[in-house]
C-alpha cells in the first residue's frame, strides 16, 4: 500500500479516498499521487473545502474498503447495474475506450472479434468491470481468464508471456510503457470493445454522511466547468 497526503483544506468531516495505480490517471510521481483523474478528485475536494489523503491498494482491496466502510470515497469506478444502488456517483473523472492489447512481436495475435480469441488467456484485474463482462461472454477464470492484483502485475504477466493479452486503453499504452520502463512501442492494441467505452466516476460509500455527499457532488459540478475537467474528459490523454 502507498499512502500519500494531498494537500487540500482542513475540514471537520473524516474522509478517505482509495485508488488503484493505473497511468496516466492514477499514477505516482516524485511521491506523490498524481495523474488526471487524480487532479479532477483533488479539485473537487478543494471546492468542497474537504481534507483528504489517497490510499492506493489493489482495486480488489480498494472496492472493499469503499464497500464496507463510511465517508470513503473511490476511483475510478465504472457506473454499472451492479453498483448503481451501493454506492453514491459524485461525478465522473474519466472516459475510457478498452480493447485488448498484445506484445507488438505476437503477429500471430489478430482477432476481429471475442469469438475468435478461441483458447487465448486475457489478464484481468480482480473485481475489475472487464472480467466481470469477459465472463458474461463465457470466459473462466483459470481458463481464459487470469485474475491479477492490479494492472501493472497484468502487464508484467503480459512481458513475460504468461498471458496472451491485457485489457488497456490504447491511449494509456505509451503511460504505462514509461512506467514500466519499457521500450516505446513494445504493446499494440489490436481490437477495441464497445461494451467497454465508458466514463468512470468518483464515487462514496453508500453509508457515507450524506452532507458531504452532497457538497461533494456540488463540488464536482463546479469542476466539470473547468477547463481541466474539459481536457481530461474531451481529450481523454
Amino acid at each position: 500500500m502507498v499512502l500519500l497526503f494531498v494537500p487540500v483544506v482542513l475540514a471537520q468531516t473524516s474522509l478517505r479516498v482509495v485508488t488503484e495505480l493505473s497511468p496516466p490517471h492514477q499514477t505516482i510521481i516524485e511521491g506523490k499521487v498524481d495523474g488526471l483523474s487524480t487532479q479532477i478528485v483533488e479539485a473537487t475536494l478543494k471546492q468542497a473545502g474537504l481534507q483528504s489523503r489517497i490510499e492506493v491498494y489493489p482495486w480488489a482491496r480498494a472496492f472493499y474498503i469503499a464497500g464496507s466502510t463510511p465517508n470513503v470515497l473511490i476511483y475510478n469506478m465504472a457506473r454499472t447495474p451492479e453498483r448503481e444502488n451501493e454506492f453514491h456517483w459524485i461525478g465522473p473523472v474519466a472516459k475510457y475506450s478498452f480493447g485488448l492489447v498484445r506484445l507488438t512481436d505476437r503477429t500471430d495475435l489478430n482477432p476481429n472479434h471475442i469469438k475468435d480469441l478461441g483458447s487465448s488467456v486475457i489478464a484481468v484485474q480482480r473485481g475489475d468491470f472487464s472480467g466481470q463482462w469477459l465472463k458474461q461472454q463465457g470466459m473462466k477464470e483459470g481458463k481464459e481468464l487470469h485474475l491479477s492484483a492490479d494492472i501493472l502485475e497484468s502487464w508484467r504477466l503480459l512481458l513475460k508471456g504468461k498471458v496472451d493479452y491485457v485489457i488497456d486503453d490504447q491511449a494509456a499504452l505509451p503511460s504505462m510503457e514509461q512506467q514500466l520502463a519499457l521500450p516505446a512501442g513494445i504493446t499494440t492494441f489490436v481490437m477495441a470493445i464497445p461494451q467497454l467505452e465508458l466514463q468512470t466516476y468518483l464515487a462514496a460509500s453508500k453509508n457515507s454522511d450524506a452532507e458531504l455527499v452532497k457538497k461533494l457532488q456540488q463540488a464536482h459540478l463546479e469542476v466539470q466547468k473547468t477547463q481541466l475537467f474539459q481536457d481530461v474528459m474531451i481529450s481523454r490523454f
